[in-house]
């Protein structure tokens, strides 16, 4: 199987394309049901110039209306416990917003205990705004015989006062397993000691310290055996029954690690604290900490998790070459956790900007990685049905393709439908905007109207070196390209560049990129953010990054044909899934 990321409703995507006892370990962050909207923030590389540009991601707010009552009365008729554990559900709180989230919930747990193999599991990240339920609609799910934990895991220290109640530091994991055969690694519940942080007992105990300063105790060499004649010998200066031959023991004095604290006195062994096995885990962690602003592996995502936390739950509960899927991947740290533990991954999310940041994220770790991205127009007509069937995700699309960032606005945009960073000289860093349009009515008046956007924002943000980039999905008119010629040139380090570019989804698809010497992406803009004054390394060739971005569609041509269902992940999803796109 090759690594691949979905861009979609996960609900689709799992039924239609996700076979069953395919995945070995799930991990998902899903919203809360917080009632709180989440903005992806992508981080300017300089803010003295340009403020971080802010797109949302998701609205985590759910109403009870149609699309909850249809989905209600289908897992209510399916086989099992689960339809009678929503029906309870449904009797105790009624129709509203959290019934909502909880049937939103029910229907991906369901596919979700589908795909899972039998020696699979499944961790479910949430906090306490609903966790309770959660965990029932999991127990219905997997059996009650399959909670393995709930763990705690300290996300903040919760120093702000609360009124009438204490704060929320704490997220929770709910572990479950497939079955009684489900993937456990014992070394892997183990975390090092930290030598400045000892347990009092473990200090205590381990209190004597080498010349190289490492802690050590000392441990028994005699043999509880005493009927051992082949051990029976002297060895500096004391004879007994001891545990070893006497070849071992002169080795393993000879490499230190016998200790007499004086002559005649009985040698012991001794053991290292580094070379124990650590601290075993318990269901509260606390030693992994929350990401800060200024995280080398901050991307600005909204519930952005640590690396760490990742990487201890793939190592606890899976194994090399296994199978991880987040149907909630967000900008990708499973992805991430998977890829470096050597676990092949599947990753779904139904944010387009979220694909870009992934891609951003993954090349930038992994430069050489392969994976397939599917739901994304991977021909010329693909992109034109999607321009004039969803001109919004047309736009979202046709911004991140060529590597910009897109609003997060469709109206009231000032012109301006994306944005991008690149270099100009050493170091030197300048904004790009895009403006989209996916109608086939256009004019060289679309052209001077993007001219003087661009002019207004040269002026607004003190950089004269500003370009803009216009896509469209046909072709344009000789009197565009006149306009655009006009607008002039910018000088770089290596050369004038065009200030008004034109792309058409044609020139796109034959490989065609914003004609700057370099260009930001998502994670260079972000390193570049934190470490002002630096030169960075994170820049990317424009044509190398439209190579990269090369995605696998949905569907083909421009036609509403159903196609027949496929689960073989090497292919085009089915056309069911088109208005997940």
């Amino acid at each position: 199987m090759k690594n691949a990321f979905y861009f979609g409703d996960n609900l689709n995507i799992l039924r239609e394309y996700i076979p069953d006892e395919s995945v070995d370990l799930v991990y998902l962050d899903p919203p809360f049901n917080s009632n709180a909207s989440y903005n992806l923030l992508f981080k300017s590389p300089d803010r003295t110039r340009w403020a971080d540009a802010q797109i949302a991601t998701f609205e985590d707010t759910w109403t009870w209306g149609d699309p909850a009552e249809e989905t209600f009365a289908m897992l209510e008729m399916q086989p099992g416990r689960l339809g009678e554990v929503l029906g309870a559900l449904r009797r105790i709180l009624g129709e509203n917003d959290m019934l909502a989230y909880l049937v939103m919930m029910a229907a991906r747990l369901a596919e979700l205990d589908r795909v899972l193999k039998p020696t699979g599991n499944l961790y479910l990240h949430c906090d306490p705004t609903a966790s309770h339920y959660l965990k029932v609609l999991l127990d219905a799910i997997f059996g009650v015989g399959r909670f393995q934990n709930e763990i705690v895991w300290q996300r903040n220290t919760g120093k702000s006062l609360m009124k009438r109640r204490l704060p929320n530091t704490h997220d929770l994991l709910l572990a479950y397993r497939k079955s009684s055969e489900a993937t456990w690694n014992d070394d892997a519940i183990y975390v090092p000691y930290d030598p400045e942080n000892l347990p009092e007992k473990t200090a205590r105990k381990y209190c004597n310290i080498d010349t190289d300063g490492r802690r050590y105790t000392l441990g028994d060499l005699l043999n509880p055996n005493t009927n051992r004649p082949n051990l029976d010998y002297e060895f500096l200066g004391v004879r007994r029954v001891w545990r070893w031959t006497k070849d071992r023991m002169l080795a393993a004095h000879e490499a230190g690690l016998i200790h007499q604290s004086a002559p005649g006195k009985v040698p012991r062994l001794k053991r290292y604290l580094d070379e124990m096995r650590g601290l075993p885990l318990t269901d509260v962690w606390t030693d992994i900490l929350p990401l800060n602003s200024q995280a080398q592996e901050r991307l600005g995502y909204p519930t952005q998790k640590p690396l760490a936390l990742l990487e201890r739950i793939i190592a606890m509960s899976s194994n090399e070459g296994d199978v991880v899927l987040d149907p909630f991947c967000g900008c990708g740290t499973t992805l991430h956790a998977a890829h470096a533990m050597g676990r092949r991954w599947i990753g779904i999310d139904v944010a387009i900007q979220a694909m870009s940041v992934v891609g951003d994220r993954l090349r930038t770790h992994f430069p050489a990685i392969d994976y397939d991205v599917f739901g994304i127009p991977r021909s010329v007509d693909g992109a034109l049905y999607l321009a004039e069937n969803h001109p919004f995700k047309f736009e979202e699309w046709a911004v991140t393709r060529i590597g910009g960032m897109h609003s997060g606005k469709y109206r009231g945009d000032r012109g301006i439908d994306g944005i991008f960073y690149f270099l100009t000289g050493n170091d030197q860093k300048s904004r790009g905007i895009i403006s989209v349009k996916g109608g086939r009515s256009l004019n060289p008046g679309m052209i001077r109207d993007l001219a003087g956007t661009l002019e207004r924002e040269r002026r607004e943000t003190r950089d004269p070196d500003a370009i803009a980039v216009f896509i469209c999905a046909h072709e344009p008119s000789r009197g565009m390209l006149n306009e655009a010629r006009q607008v002039g040139t910018v000088q770089t380090t290596t050369g004038p560049f065009p200030a008004m570019q034109i792309l058409t989804v044609r020139e796109i698809f034959e490989g065609a990129a914003i004609r700057v010497p370099a260009l930001f992406d998502s994670v260079a803009a972000a390193a570049a953010g934190r470490q002002r004054g630096r030169t960075t390394s994170g820049f990317v060739d424009p044509r190398e990054l439209a190579r990269q971005r090369a995605m696998l569609f949905t569907f083909d041509g421009t036609g509403p044909a159903a196609a027949p269902a496929r689960r073989d992940a090497d292919r085009p999803m089915p056309a069911q899934l088109r208005m997940a796109v």
